[in-house]
């Protein structure tokens, strides 16, 4: 089967699971973030491992759900856990749930993660709304062949990350008093923590944060005609920058403290983006 097979077969099930209308904006959840899903009204709850097809989450800490739902009244998707290239997947297979959730009727997509910080002066639980990505894993989930009923073979990157969904979500931090700042996010293959000299690398090439996820989605749903933002949690100073070993459990303990104002500001950015809909505008 093709990815477009599986994607068609992935979301037939999903509607069978939830008879009812499909919100048009979804979120994925990265390492240690899960528990924003703790503030959906949920209608219907789908392990990966029953969409058949679906890729399943193998990493501690991503609970491998869809959720079908509302936060404060706003409908959502929720994929509570992603997964990624070092889990062993193709960069193809990366592409299904994106394309699952196209066929859902998602309009817009919600990406987040935790990262490496690659600046000194923004700490451990500073938030980072993604203005752009370098992609650096050495794979691309549109390699092959292209179906041009989904999008372009050869299509534009300059505006990845919406300005204008970027520029609300700043907006709605200063008026919920979140600091967070703007900046580009580098992914690797992973599975191992950068080395001291990549990050120097990755600095000097201009990136503020770096994780393993992330970039393949933008490239797909981007490449599917979705509108794009992204948020990195800054998990830990990367390899070099900070003295101490890093672990996946200093990860989940920087989410864990952030917890708090990184649910606040999604669901006051989705209640804007909901009352802009509405409006019109």
């Amino acid at each position: 089967m093709t990815v477009n097979d599986t994607a068609q077969a992935c979301a037939a099930y999903v509607r069978k699971a939830h008879a009812g209308p499909m919100p048009t904006t979804a979120i994925i959840l990265g390492s240690g973030l899960g528990a924003f899903a703790d503030s959906i009204d949920a209608a219907a709850t789908i392990p990966y491992s029953d969409i058949p097809g679906f890729p399943r989450s193998t990493v501690a800490g991503h609970a491998g759900r869809l959720i079908v739902g509302a936060v404060d009244g706003v409908p959502i998707l929720c994929m509570q856990g992603r997964m990624h290239l070092y889990e062993g997947y193709s960069a193809q297979t990366l592409a299904i749930p994106i394309r699952t959730l196209k066929l859902l009727g998602v309009e817009t997509l919600v990406l987040t993660n935790a990262a490496g910080g690659l600046l000194k002066d923004k700490p451990a639980g500073s938030l980072m709304v993604i203005e752009d990505h370098i992609n650096f894993s050495g794979a691309n989930p549109l390699i092959g062949e292209n179906d041009e009923s989904v999008g372009p073979r050869f299509f534009d990157m300059s505006n990845a990350y919406d300005r204008s969904l970027r520029q609300s979500m700043m907006a709605v931090a200063q008026q919920q008093n979140i600091d967070v700042f703007s900046g580009i996010y580098v992914q690797v293959a992973g599975p191992n923590f950068e080395t001291p000299a990549e990050v120097k690398m990755f600095a000097a090439m201009g990136a503020h944060a770096v994780g393993m996820s992330t970039v393949p989605e933008c490239l797909v749903a981007v490449h599917c005609g979705m509108r794009v933002v992204g948020v990195s949690l800054i998990s830990n100073l990367a390899a070099g920058i900070s003295t101490n070993p890093l672990s996946h459990e200093e990860v989940f303990e920087e989410a864990q403290k952030a917890e708090g104002r990184f649910t606040r500001l999604l669901v006051s950015f989705l209640k804007a983006k909901n009352e802009d809909v509405a409006a019109g505008r």
